[in-house]
């Protein structure tokens, strides 16, 4: 039998709230029944900057709350839309919005709990990630588990990649099977891609289709010596955020754009950071995923929606059947906030909701957090 749940995830991009209602029975299986992304004003993501770059205690306080509610907002426009009412859902899983993640020591999600199932009355389970750090583990990537067990190939392996802000690959060989399964942060997704863009023209936040990355020539060297940093030297178990692919890293790459190549256009860095998240992915997949006949490669996120990086992740990448998450499933902007109802279901049923080996965690284990209604 069948329970309604609705999970929420807010990325590393800032762009907003996705929220997808899903049906979930015990074979395991999910079906999608309703999805909305709620975009944030443009005012919210320069209030998230801002207590990401070092805002007080008072802000996060506030900020913790604020989210919250724009999260039970966003929660009951759709259940509005789907014609469902609160009573029907069995419960809400939020990831919420990371506002800092330290691999193996802290990681911080904010979006209040109580505030979400005050407003809309449903039990909410969250804090996904505090438990598996505290057993030693990164606390992500935690979609590997829906990965493994929803999104697999039925007889062969398969590759997810998600492209956010930023870009994780799993690989499972075979439904239903964490045995084997690779996971981790390959680097940026599309956030530098988007910091890029805001540099230089503050009125946007992302390369609509890729077109103005598409008129441009990336600088090779440049993109050579990002590579050759630490973090792409690490092995898996092994995530990531905007602490170190952020603003900063943004910044820095224009700048070493504009020292290789003094007439470098606006559109030569913003190909100069597609391209630099395109190799960096075709690196991880070369480097950790298996060689096999078969190996076809499901995208989802936002990064879909920019042609010029799917472009260079398909010529990167030869070897790979590269797919649209939608052509297997449905709509890959729902996947994660499907997977994370996935997370809370498995919560509630009493079983790990972590992959040790896509982690680093010492063991499986319960994760999350249950805010009774």
């Amino acid at each position: 039998m069948s329970e309604l749940a609705v999970g929420l995830m807010s990325g590393t991009s800032l762009d907003g709230i996705d929220a997808a209602l899903v049906a979930i029975d015990a074979t395991p299986q999910l079906e999608l029944l309703a999805f909305r992304t709620v975009p944030f004003l443009p005012s919210m993501r320069c209030k998230i900057s801002r207590v990401l770059a070092g805002g007080t205690m008072r802000d996060s306080a506030l900020i913790n709350v604020e989210l919250g509610e724009l999260f039970a907002a966003a929660t009951l426009e759709l259940l509005k839309h789907a014609g469902v009412s609160a009573a029907e859902i069995s419960f809400i899983a939020s990831h919420g919005q990371t506002m800092w993640h330290e691999p193996r020591r802290a990681s911080l999600q904010f979006g209040d709990a109580a505030v979400i199932a005050e407003r809309v009355g449903v039990r909410v389970v969250s804090n996904f990630r505090n438990r598996d750090v505290a057993a030693g583990g990164e606390g992500a990537p935690l979609v590997a588990i829906a990965d493994a067990h929803l999104f697999a190939h039925q007889q062969h392996g398969r590759v997810l990649l998600n492209l956010g802000g930023m870009a994780n690959v799993t690989w499972v060989p075979r439904m239903g099977s964490e045995d084997g399964v690779i996971a981790f942060d390959t680097g940026p997704g599309v956030a530098i891609i988007d910091a890029v863009v805001n540099h230089f023209d503050p009125s946007l936040s992302f390369d609509d289709g890729g077109r103005q990355a598409g008129r441009g020539e990336p600088e090779q060297q440049v993109i050579d010596g990002l590579l050759r940093g630490h973090y792409f030297s690490l092995d898996p178990p092994k995530s990531t955020g905007r602490e170190m692919f952020g603003d900063s890293f943004a910044q820095d790459l224009i700048r070493q754009v504009g020292a290789s190549r003094p007439d470098a256009s606006a559109d030569d860095c913003l190909a100069t950071a597609v391209s630099l998240t395109a190799q960096s992915v075709a690196a991880a997949c070369r480097g950790w995923i298996p060689e096999t006949s078969d190996r076809d490669l499901l995208v989802s996120g936002g990064g879909l929606k920019n042609l010029t990086l799917m472009k260079m992740i398909r010529e990167q990448l030869p070897g790979f059947r590269v797919l649209e998450f939608g052509q297997e499933f449905f709509d890959g902007d729902a996947k994660e906030a499907a997977a994370f109802a996935y997370l809370g279901w498995l919560s509630l049923a009493g079983r790990p909701g972590n992959v040790p080996s896509a982690t680093g965690a010492s063991g499986p284990r319960i994760l999350g957090t249950v805010t009774p209604a």
